[in-house]
């Protein structure tokens, strides 16, 4: 499968060697060392520092450790060059939405289920999504803008 992942996310196959230090981000964060996690995708970026995926999974990371001014900056840089980036909307959508931010935060989620990922694995993220721009909405408001039949 990783030949599959490969045409998804661009990366190539390490075959020289040497570490890839975003997949060991990815693993570190799927065990829930954040630090070491971080440290990994930091070691990723000086590689290619505007890998918008490795932004994306620093970005994930400091919101797991609590440093949501670094998590909503990263996302920020994420669509800053990478304006559609579907999961920069979406997690920087929920961190303004918990300081407050309600106009922004829903401007966010508006953006991520405007170009919504395919994947499977994203529908729940999808349908969250939904679901809080419905709690959102106030009577006579139309915040959601999207009808159930369009995906």
């Amino acid at each position: 499968m990783a030949w599959w992942r490969n045409l998804i996310t661009g990366r190539a196959e390490e075959s020289s060697g040497e570490t890839d230090y975003y997949q060991e981000g990815v693993d570190l964060l799927r065990q829930e060392k954040y630090h070491e996690a971080l440290t990994s995708f930091r070691l990723a970026l000086r590689e290619n520092p505007n890998d918008t995926d490795v932004l994306q999974q620093i970005a994930v990371t400091y919101t797991h450790i609590g440093m949501t001014d670094e998590a909503i900056r990263t996302y920020r840089r994420v669509l800053e060059l990478q304006p559609s980036a579907a999961g920069a909307h979406y997690g920087l959508a929920f961190l303004l939405l918990q300081r407050g931010s309600r106009e922004d935060g829903v401007s966010h989620l508006k953006a991520f289920l405007d170009q919504p990922p395919a994947l499977a694995e994203a529908q729940r993220h999808v349908a969250h999504a939904r679901r809080t721009l419905a709690d959102l909405a106030e009577p006579g408001d139309s915040l959601t803008g999207h009808s159930p039949e369009h995906g």
